[in-house]
Formats: C-alpha cells, sequence, structure tokens
C-alpha cells in the first residue's frame, strides 16, 4: 500500500514512559506490481509497469497549482497520515499512540499498530486526499461529529467492517482509530494469507528491497516462478500424453500435428495457471493485485495466439501435404506466403488485444493512424512496394522454392521466398537477396519448369569428307539419337548445315525427356561420345581452324587452308 505523509508538522506526541518499549524497526514497503514471467509479455507491459512502480501512485496528499490549503495538524488527513508515515519508519510504538486503547490494552499499543499497518497494506489503498482536512472532520458524511470513516475491511461474513478515526483525548484532543476499530484489527489480521510468514520471518526479510518490495517478496517471485515453470512443464507433457491418445484414436492427421506442436504454449499456459493460483499468498494489496492479474491475462492472450500462429503453421504444412497440394504444386509457395501473412496478422490482432488488456485506449490508437497513416505510407513505401511484389509473386508463380532459375545476368536456386525479400543461392554458394518489388518487375526465367531439355550443338567435319561419307554420317547419327531410350521421337533434327570457314558444319537438335539437368549431362555424354565412333568409322574426322601462309617473291600472303580446294557456294 502507498502511503505518503502530508508536509505538515507532526503532533506532539506524547508517549509514557512505561510503554516506550524498544520494537525492531521494520520498514512496510508498498509491493511493486509483480514483473511478468514472459519475456515477450514484459517487453510489451514495461510501460505500464512503470506507471504502476511510481510511489506517488494512488495516494495524493496535494500540493502543486491549484492545491487546497494545509490541512489542520490535528485533522483526521494529518493523523493518518502521521500514523502511515511512523509505521512505514517502524516505528510502532509512537504510531500504537494513534489508537484510542483501554488501559489493559495500551501495553500492546506497537504490536496493534504494526498489525493494523499490515492489514491496511493488504485491503485498502488510501487517498489522503480524500480523508478531511477540517478539524472536526467530515460533517456531511452521515457520521456523528468528530467521527471519519477511512476505509472498509472485509470481515468473517464477508460484510464489510469500518475502519473509522475519532478524536481522542490521549493524543491531547486530536484524532486516532476508534476503539472499535482496534477491537477488530487482531481478528483482520489472523485472516491475512501472509500472517505467519510475518510473525516467523526474521526483521531483515520484512525490510524493504529495491523499489519498496519487501525482501521476502523479492525472494518468493522467482521461487513461484520456477515452481510454476516446473509444475507447468510436468502438467503440459501430462496433457499432451492425454490428448495425444485421443487424437490417436482418429483417422486425420493434423490433430497429432497441432498437439505435437502445442509443447512450449502448453507448458507457459500451465504456468501462468499455476502462478495466479499462488499470487495472493503473496498479499498484495488490490491495485498490486489489479495489476499483477492483468499481467496474468495478457500473458494467456500470448499462449492463446502463439498456439493460433503455431497452428497456422500446422494447417499449412498439412495443406501442402494433402492431395491437393500434390496436385498443384504450383500453389505450394501461395500456402507458404499466406500462412506467413496469416501469422503477421495474429501478431498484430495479439498486440491490439495486449494493449485493451492494459487498460489503453486501442481505439484512440487506431483511429490516430488515419492521421499519421500519410507518414507511415511515406516511410514504408518500399516495404509495402516489396509486400506487394510477394503477393503478386505468390499469385503468377513464375518460380517456387527450390527452382533453379536465371534472374537477368545469373543464375541459382531459390532458398527462401520471404514477406520483403527472395533469397537465391548461385552455383558459387554465394547467397544473393532481391527485394519482391524490384523481382516482380524483373526478366526471370526458370528452368525447372521444363519438361524436356535440349541437346544442340554444331559438327565440324574436315573439308576431306566425301559427299558419301557425309550422307553416311547424317544417317547414323539420326539413328543414335533416336535409339536413345530418353530421346523425344517427335523432333530430330541432323542436317549438313553450311560450308564453314574451316569445317563441314552438321547441325544437331534434339530433346530429352527429362527436368534433371544432372540426368541430361550424363544423356548429352552418352549421344556425344556415340558421335565421335560415327565419324571415325565413316573414315572422316573432327575439323578444327587452320590457316595457310603462302611466301611469293618475298610477299606473305594468308589464304585460307579450306576454302583453297574449291570456292564456297554462294
Amino acid at each position: 500500500m502507498n502511503h505518503r505523509a502530508v508536509n505538515s508538522p507532526p503532533p506532539a506526541i506524547h508517549e509514557p514512559a512505561a510503554f516506550a518499549q524498544a520494537e525492531p524497526r521494520v520498514e512496510r514497503a508498498r509491493p511493486l506490481g509483480w514483473r511478468a514471467a514472459i519475456a515477450a509479455v514484459v517487453l510489451v507491459f514495461l510501460g505500464h509497469l512503470t506507471a504502476v512502480a511510481q510511489p506517488s501512485s494512488g495516494v495524493r496528499s496535494g500540493g502543486g497549482a491549484g492545491a487546497p490549503a494545509q490541512p489542520s495538524t490535528d485533522s483526521p488527513r494529518a493523523s493518518l497520515a502521521q500514523f502511515l508515515e511512523l509505521a512505514r519508519q517502524g516505528r510502532y510504538t509512537e504510531a500504537g499512540t494513534y489508537l484510542d486503547l483501554p488501559a489493559p490494552a495500551r501495553p500492546r499499543a506497537g504490536e496493534l499498530a504494526r498489525r493494523l499497518k499490515a492489514v491496511l497494506d493488504r485491503h485498502v489503498w488510501l487517498d489522503l486526499d480524500a480523508a478531511s482536512a477540517s478539524p472536526h472532520g467530515n460533517v456531511s458524511d452521515g457520521l456523528p461529529i468528530d467521527v471519519e470513516e477511512i476505509a472498509r475491511i472485509p470481515g468473517a461474513g464477508g460484510e464489510a467492517e469500518p475502519v473509522r478515526l475519532t478524536r481522542s483525548e490521549r493524543n491531547g484532543g486530536g484524532w486516532s482509530f476508534t476503539r472499535e476499530t482496534v477491537s477488530r484489527v487482531d481478528a483482520w489480521y489472523d485472516r491475512l494469507e501472509q500472517r505467519w510468514l510475518r510473525e516467523h520471518l526474521p526483521p531483515a526479510l520484512l525490510a524493504p528491497g529495491p523499489k519498496e518490495l519487501l525482501w521476502w517478496q523479492w525472494l518468493a517471485l522467482p521461487l513461484i516462478l520456477i515452481g510454476a515453470w516446473l509444475g507447468g512443464a510436468l502438467l503440459s507433457r501430462l496433457s499432451r500424453r492425454l490428448l495425444g491418445r485421443i487424437a490417436r484414436r482418429t483417422s486425420a492427421d493434423w490433430d497429432d500435428a497441432v498437439i505435437a506442436r502445442m509443447g512450449a504454449p502448453l507448458t507457459l499456459g500451465w504456468t501462468i495457471a499455476l502462478a495466479y493460483l499462488a499470487v495472493p499468498w503473496l498479499g498484495l494489496y488490490a491495485p498490486a493485485l489489479q495489476f499483477v492479474n492483468s499481467v496474468l491475462r495478457g500473458s494467456l492472450f500470448v499462449v492463446f495466439f502463439w498456439s493460433l500462429a503455431r497452428a497456422v503453421d500446422v494447417g499449412g504444412q498439412m495443406l501442402i501435404r494433402s492431395s491437393w497440394g500434390v496436385t498443384h504444386a504450383a500453389s505450394r509457395s501461395l500456402v507458404a506466403v499466406g500462412a506467413r501473412t496469416g501469422k503477421l496478422l495474429i501478431l498484430a490482432i495479439a498486440v491490439v488485444a495486449l494493449l485493451s488488456e492494459l487498460g489503453y485506449p486501442v481505439a484512440s490508437l487506431i483511429a490516430g493512424l488515419g492521421i499519421g497513416g500519410l507518414a507511415v505510407a511515406l516511410a514504408a513505401q518500399k516495404t509495402v512496394e516489396n509486400l506487394f511484389g510477394t503477393f503478386s509473386i505468390a499469385a503468377d508463380q513464375p518460380f517456387r522454392e527450390g527452382d533453379f532459375v536465371k534472374v537477368e545476368d545469373f543464375v541459382g536456386t531459390v532458398e527462401t521466398i520471404g514477406l520483403r525479400s527472395t533469397k537465391i543461392r548461385t552455383l558459387d554458394r554465394t547467397l544473393i537477396t532481391v527485394p519482391n518489388g524490384r523481382l516482380a518487375e524483373m526478366r526471370l526465367e526458370t528452368f525447372a519448369a521444363r519438361d524436356r531439355i535440349r541437346l544442340h550443338c554444331v559438327l565440324g567435319l574436315v573439308y576431306a569428307t566425301s559427299s558419301e561419307q557425309m550422307q553416311r554420317i547424317l544417317a547414323e547419327l539420326e539413328r543414335v539419337l533416336r535409339a536413345h531410350p530418353k530421346t523425344w521421337q517427335e523432333t530430330v533434327l541432323v542436317r549438313f548445315r553450311e560450308f564453314g570457314a574451316s569445317s563441314l558444319d552438321v547441325e544437331v537438335m534434339a530433346w530429352f525427356e527429362t527436368s534433371d539437368y544432372g540426368e541430361f549431362q550424363l544423356h548429352r555424354q552418352e549421344v556425344l561420345l556415340q558421335f565421335m565412333k560415327v565419324v571415325e568409322q565413316a573414315g572422316s574426322s573432327f575439323a578444327f581452324p587452320t590457316r595457310t601462309v603462302h611466301v611469293v617473291d618475298g610477299q606473305r600472303f594468308a589464304v585460307d587452308a579450306a576454302r583453297r580446294p574449291a570456292e564456297k557456294p554462294s
């Protein structure tokens, strides 16, 4: 509970010497809201956590522009503030002077003050400005004059019991807690969840630590998280075993795949549930408990959307492996892009849901996007261009992941088609990243779409080859091609093309019925070796570029050796 004393001089405290007992100076700090156990949730809730942890939240003492006048030193507000300040400092004996006690109970004044402070910390979020600053209290609250009600505490039967102040002669006519209120302190204290700890822990653990969180609470937080995580892991494994047995009884495969991917979300979900059950044991007061509960509810949103994203992954994989995916192989990349887009939308919805759970004005934030939309569009135009390029590639299907492609001046294998860019692995094993917006406008050539691969070559024979030899070579070359089991028989071309500069050129063109380039290379090697054998058996040979130089009367003339026997026909 957050208490801050007003900036006014404390009333005179006259403590009888008989009751000046030595008590440990135990300062009761305001508990800090419990930080979320999930790293992703911590990042989202950081701003909210900072706001909750401010020392001045909840208890306002006035001040600043337009603040009311300083309250009277004998008003309910001043007495309450001084009681809280003394209790925070562990000066419970002095704080006990603000309890209206009968003579037999006065030796317990310090103990009762400590217990009352613990009860107020657990159940009440006091607003000092709500307490009256008048010496006579709030005369319009329907209570007798000189009586002020500051809070209500849950009773044994669930009914609310009042916490009241009244004027007391023991304080020289100042304000103190009524005898009726003090008489209920022991019963209220006995119902506290952490009462046993307060009675048995050493004073050092009851002292405030960083951020005014008590040391025992700092120690309890990691223990709760570790215990909840261990219990969550165990319950997650048991849950998956039970669900797996149920899923195995069905004929579908998707439920088994979903259960296999839900291990981590189930562990996190069970961890949050166990932490939710353990949090009340810390004895946090209402605002801190509300914050912890909001963190846990937000964490459940994380579990839900995390599970949903994994279900989208499973759905995409099952669709690709389904009979539809097998028969529509060209649509597999579209399924992958759709799955990535779906997870992006899930992330956006998750952020909006988390902000709404934290109490942020989500409607105002969404409306504000219209104002800043133009600036965002200008700043992110390349991103939007690449996103639309992704959709264009997914819709047109110029290539798929795993295809061997030629993109303008380089070739390689498509490794990943992302929402922003496509990664292509070249033959040199380097990785080229091309933005999808630019890739959609480039000249693309995919080799994976081929149903057959063309063989094209030009054989150069020596000019000493006779016409009979040429005819036999042409017939044998065509026979070799048609005899190959992988040759596409509808088109086999073997033609004497021309008289070359240094050879008789024979053009060969055929197609092999394979889309695997490695297999094509083996077939090409087989037929080329047979081509060499055909030429050798015909008594001819392959030509190579030559020039003959004749020296006449000391002059040098270069004459093409291949053109000397006969003039090249026009």
